[in-house]
């Protein structure tokens, strides 16, 4: 029997312009760092953002941003609460800090539950800070989401970029548009992932140096914005308005 909350989804996005999904082959790599402050950027340049967090396992772009004290209301579904000159939503709202442990089915049925019910409203960008992996989200994304754009975060770590590989290849055959892969936390005297990225068929967007100063800048949007990271994050813009 079809799910008829699938119908749903589409019509709750079609007032979006761009979807991008923040992905990565593995977890720690900085891809909620990623999704957050490119959100918070996009805000700040000026235009109408949304900022949605499915990492069901393990929600943190509230701490990064630090959003607290906030709850969508009830209108036609569920407006999200404007944070930072942003639409934000999360899975947060519902388990606050408990872990939420999903298996397969309930992982799809969690992720539908939460695009049926959001009334995002017009929005110039949504950003979606996905799971870690190739998972259900994944594979319930690409199934029920049109016009997705997928921008891949790695590390210099040739076990990142295995992981890597292997999503490329699934968003490859799945025809599945890829913005281009970004090298967070990037060693000077390391090219592999700088060499490797042209021969599956991807551009890198940029290698991002770690930075000390983002961690005492968590929970603090201004001192984020004022990081090495962040300032890597914005010059990332051009190459995404140039997405069509």
């Amino acid at each position: 029997m079809v799910d008829p909350r699938t119908a749903i989804v589409n019509e709750r996005m079609k007032r979006i312009t761009k979807i991008i999904a923040i992905s990565s082959g593995k977890g720690g790599v900085g891809k909620s760092l990623v999704a957050s402050t490119l959100a918070l950027t996009l805000a700040k340049t000026g235009y109408k953002v949304g900022l949605l967090d499915l990492d069901f396992t393990s929600p943190s772009t509230h701490l990064i941003l630090g959003i607290k004290n906030v709850q969508p209301k009830e209108d036609k579904g569920l407006v999200p609460p404007n944070v930072h000159n942003m639409k934000y939503m999360s899975i947060i709202y519902y388990t606050g800090e408990h872990a939420l442990p999903l298996r397969g089915t309930d992982v799809s049925n969690a992720l539908i539950e939460l695009l049926s019910i959001t009334n995002w409203g017009k929005l110039d960008f949504l950003i979606i800070d996905m799971p870690p992996g190739i998972g259900d989200a994944t594979l319930d994304l690409l199934r029920l989401t049109r016009n997705i754009r997928f921008l891949i975060v790695t590390t210099p770590s040739q076990l990142a970029f295995e992981t890597v590989r292997k999503l490329a290849v699934l968003l490859r055959e799945s025809k599945t548009k890829v913005i281009g892969i970004l090298e967070n936390m990037n060693i000077p005297s390391h090219e592999a992932v700088k060499q490797q990225t042209p021969l599956i068929g991807f551009d890198l967007l940029g290698q991002i140096p770690y930075d000390q100063k983002v961690e005492n800048a968590l929970g603090d949007t201004n001192k984020l914005l004022k990081t090495t990271f962040a300032k890597r994050v914005k010059k990332l813009i051009p190459r995404i308005e140039a997405q069509t």
